[in-house]
C-alpha cells in the first residue's frame, strides 16, 4: 500500500488519467473528488462489495428452464 499525505486542494493521479483531489478536510473527515475516464467504474467499498455479492448470487443459481 502507498501511504500519502496531502492537503486540501492537492491530488494525486493514478495511471495518468485518474485525478483524487482533496476537496476538504474537516477533523477525521476528508472530502475527496475522482476525476476518471466514463469506462472506469468508481464506487464506495460497501457499495462495490454489495454490487459483487449480487453478481456472484446471480452466477451460483442454476439456469431456469434448463432441463
Amino acid at each position: 500500500m502507498l501511504v500519502l499525505t496531502r492537503k486540501e486542494d492537492e491530488s494525486i493521479i493514478i495511471n495518468g488519467n485518474i485525478e483524487i483531489t482533496m476537496l476538504k478536510i474537516s477533523g477525521k473527515k476528508v472530502r475527496v473528488g475522482i476525476t476518471a475516464p466514463p469506462e472506469i467504474s468508481v464506487h464506495r467499498r460497501e457499495i462495490h462489495e454489495m454490487v459483487e455479492s449480487q453478481i456472484n448470487q446471480s452466477q451460483d443459481e442454476p439456469e431456469k428452464g434448463l432441463s
